[in-house]
Order: structure tokens, then sequence, then C-alpha cells
């Protein structure tokens, strides 16, 4: 079964949310549109709770560490009224040698409804969105070196907030590539919603063989690539990744690729930079830069809570059907 047919059912609605890879353009758009009503909600004010998942148990399954993703997902969950439990991998049964399987079902048993999945190994979410029972949806919070949906999508709504149009745009991806399931995402989201110009940017040592099949032009000089940008998507190094020396070190990444104020001026002046965090300061961006006038990064954190509120709504929805 292939990702799309998994994660749409038979009414054309969103089942699962294990990938932005060959999802339709409306149905992206509608997320974007959803999330824009409940980033609303606040005003400035304490964001009220909304009754959609009343009455809902959303387990968080975190099988890696994380704290802005699990964090958001809680609270995006809150916010629709569901009941959220957030099961501690270290201290399961997991751990203690029962297989992701036996644990599935023991958790089904509890009568949830929604799985949010973060896993180190790629493919995970996928397979278990294969064996939940067909009320319970699936969504991914981040499987292996593989896909982060809902981070592409909050990336695609901050840059709407900013720019609006998407098929006027130049984005950049610098950084680790090869490694970064943000990447990925993201370069499936913007060609979706119509972007013309995806670049990465990264030495040929981060930068996957064949990457252009993707439909993104690739850099490995900097200067070069972030010319007349309107978007930096700058990513974190990922050290617990990697396999041999891809690198000589973190200073000699930082000098070649690390993005400084200065190498930030061939950009359009109406640039946006972001991240998806954590932030390695004097590795991947210079403090300048993260803490300036042009970055949106803390406003990515903000999204996210809206945008996970928007999938989970639209799954919700599909179990009602």
């Amino acid at each position: 079964m292939t990702a799309r047919d998994l994660q749409i059912n038979e009414h054309g609605r969103l089942q699962h949310f294990i990938t932005v890879e060959g999802l339709p353009r409306q149905l992206l758009i509608d997320i974007l549109d959803r999330a824009e009503g409940f980033a609303g909600l606040g005003g400035g004010r304490a964001v009220k709770k909304v009754p959609l998942l009343r009455g809902k148990t959303v387990i968080n399954l975190f099988f890696e560490p994380s704290t802005r993703t699990r964090t958001t997902f809680e609270l995006a969950a809150n916010r629709l009224s569901a009941d959220v439990l957030s099961l501690n991998i270290d201290a399961s049964s997991a751990k203690k040698g029962e297989s992701l399987l036996d644990t599935l079902r023991n958790l089904e048993a509890m009568h949830c409804d929604m799985f949010v999945v973060r896993h180190n190994l790629s493919g995970a979410a996928h397979f278990i969105a294969t064996h939940v029972s067909p009320h319970i949806s699936v969504i991914n919070g981040g499987d292996g070196r593989h896909a982060h949906p809902t981070q592409a999508m909050l990336d695609a709504f901050t840059i709407r907030q900013h720019k609006h149009d998407f098929r006027m745009l130049s984005v950049a991806i610098v950084g680790d590539i090869l490694h970064s399931r943000v990447a990925r995402s993201n370069i499936h989201a913007l060609r979706i919603l119509g972007v013309p110009d995806i670049r990465v940017v990264g030495p040929h040592t981060l930068i996957p063989a064949g990457i252009e099949t993707l439909g993104v032009r690739v850099f490995q000089d900097l200067e070069a690539g972030l010319r007349d940008v309107d978007v930096v998507i700058m990513l974190r190094l990922q050290q617990e990744r990697m396999r041999g020396a891809l690198l000589p070190s973190s200073s000699e990444y930082f000098r070649l690729y690390g993005l400084t104020e200065q190498r930030l001026r061939v950009a359009k002046p109406d640039v946006i930079v972001m991240h998806p965090g954590p932030i390695n300061r004097g590795v991947e961006i210079d403090s300048a830069v993260a803490d300036g006038s042009r970055s949106v990064i803390l406003q990515q954190v903000s999204h996210g809570i809206a945008v996970r509120m928007a999938v989970m709504a639209l799954c919700a929805g599909s179990q009602t059907e």
C-alpha cells in the first residue's frame, strides 16, 4: 500500500499523516487554512479550548527524545479537548523486550483514538499505521531520516504568514541534508505548494546523491546558494545520525556554512530565516542572526501548535465517517 493510499480514506479524508509526499495540494492548503483559524484563537489572550477532540484519547508514543515536538503535540491535543497520555518509553514494557506490535495492541485495548509517533527508524510510523485498528489515526512526529510532515507544514505556514504566495519564492535549505527528515519533508511540501526555486546548500558529504530528482538545485557554495532567496531554512547538524568523518570539525563547518549577517546580505532584503531547532549557535547559525529581526524561529514554535491542531482535527474528522 502506498503512503497516499494509506493516508487518505475512501471518502478522500485524511486518516493518517505519515508524509506529505504524494498528497494533493488542496489537502496541504486545507491544513494551512485550518491552522489559520486555530492560530487566531489566542488573540493575545489565553488560548481557548475547542471541543473537536472531546472524548478522544491521544497517545504520544515517542521512542526518540524530543521537547518541541512532544510539547506542542500535547498542547495541541489539550486545546482540542482530548485526553492526552505521553508514554515514557524508557520506563515502558518496550524496554523490557515487548514487541512494538504487542505494545500497540495493549494501547488499543485502552480505547485510544490517535497515536503521535516519533521513532529513530525510518518507516516506523508507516508500519504502525498499517497495523493499527481502522478507527485509530497515526500522525508521524518524525521517523529516522524519512519524514517530519508536521514540521514541514508549520514551516510552510510560517512562510505563508510572511510571503503569502508560494509560487513566487526562492527557498534555500542549508546544512545537513543527508540526515535530515525535515529537509525531505520541506522539499516535498514546498514543491506541492508550488515553490518554483528550491535550493539545497551544503558540503558534498552531506548532500544525498541524486537529490536533484526531487526538483531541487544543489549548491556547495553558501553565498551562491543564498543569492536573492526569500527564505532560508537552516538545519541542525545531525551528529547523532552521522557515521564516519563527514566533517572536519564544527568550527570548520561554521566557517564555510554558518549563517552570519554578512553572508545573509546576498539574500533579498526581506528574507526570513528559519530553523527547526534545537539551534547549535556558532555551528549552523550566528546568534546575531538567530535573534535578529529577520529570524522567525520562535514563530515557528508557536505555529507548531496551530498546525498540529489542524492535522489532528482533520484526522479526527475522518474517524466520524
